[in-house]
């Protein structure tokens, strides 16, 4: 490789990662499998809660 194209190589390189840094994250945080599953367990006492008050 000539030295203009590597030294063009590496600064596009560059500034596609300082690009990347200051767009928005579309990805969600992730959530552990045991969080996950408390999570799913409250929804569900919550849900039955609600059944409760509703039929009496």
């Amino acid at each position: 490789m000539n030295r203009r194209k590597k030294i063009k190589q590496i600064l596009t390189k560059k500034s596609k990662k300082a690009n990347e840094k200051n767009l928005p994250k579309n990805k969600e945080k992730y959530i552990a499998k045991a969080d996950r599953i408390n999570l799913d367990q409250d929804l569900t006492q919550e849900n039955a809660a609600e059944e409760v008050v509703t039929q009496k």
